[in-house]
């Protein structure tokens, strides 16, 4: 092989590793994150559906669970349908990450004026 053509194939292979951590390795661990949240879904938990319904969990099935969104109203929803677990964190927790969501909170609260 050539010079130019072995530089060529060390171009790509140190784009590929580039490639690798940049997009893929985190890309895998959320998918990761995110199949632990979901099989960690039990009884009384509040989810945020992507749709934007806030729910309770009163009943776990294989592939789906039922909301209550309201008194005397359940839905059935898809498991891979749930974006968040509001009552428990799944995630690692960080004190610097708590204070942030802490301010978060208080930043989107609505202040009513009288």
């Amino acid at each position: 092989m050539s010079q130019s053509t072995m530089s060529l194939v060390l171009y790509f292979v140190v784009f590929f590793g580039i490639m690798y951590f940049l997009m893929i390795r985190p890309q895998q661990k959320q998918a990761k994150q995110r199949q632990a949240l979901l099989s960690s879904i039990r009884v009384k938990d509040l989810v945020i559906t992507a749709g934007g319904i806030y729910g309770k969990i009163t009943k776990v099935k294989d592939k789906s669970v039922i909301l209550q969104i309201a008194d005397k109203v359940e839905v059935e929803v898809s498991k891979t349908g749930i974006l968040s677990v509001e009552n428990r964190d799944i995630a690692d927790k960080d004190s610097k990450n708590d204070k942030s969501v802490k301010l978060a909170k208080e930043d989107t609260e609505v202040k009513s004026e009288s």
